[in-house]
């Protein structure tokens, strides 16, 4: 699988937060596709191809799911949970991207299963290399486990 065959959901109800993350991967370089999913329920519904997800039935799942904490609906905890609680998705790596500073949130991340936890720098320049961190390590370094087997 090539770099750019590996795709990324990224969970963000904040729309101008979705658009600094796609700006920071352009500006890196990163071409990968990007779906994004405004609330944990949609995470939920484009990772299990339910409900208006119905058409993603048998496709392939993201590489990369970068997931912030605070959204509506189902909360980024939530819907980690839901992720590794399933066969179909508990190894894709998930990374949590939030601006909580709460170390129970840190905490309780990494108990229900995240890969890493990053917190969103408030300086752009930072974002951009945050970024770029992330996408050379999980899309580029690290070898990802492979597609579940589907009957």
């Amino acid at each position: 699988m090539d770099q750019f065959s590996k795709s990324i959901l990224l969970v963000e109800d904040n729309e101008d937060d979705a658009k600094l993350t796609l700006r920071a991967f352009k500006r890196n370089s990163m071409l990968n596709p990007v779906d994004i999913a405004r609330d944990g329920v949609e995470a939920l519904d484009f990772l299990f191809a339910r409900n208006v997800y119905m058409e993603r039935a048998g496709k392939p799942l993201p590489t990369l799911i970068l997931l912030d904490l605070k959204l509506p609906k189902l909360d980024g905890l939530g819907v980690l949970k839901a992720i590794r609680g399933d066969e179909r998705t508990k190894l894709i790596p998930v990374v949590v991207l939030t601006s909580s500073k709460e170390e129970q949130d840190l905490i309780k991340s990494y108990s229900l299963g995240a890969n890493s936890y990053v917190r969103k720098p408030v300086d752009f320049a930072e974002f951009i290399e945050a970024v770029k961190l992330l996408g050379i390590y999980w899309l580029t370094t690290n070898q990802s486990p492979p597609e579940p087997i589907t009957s």
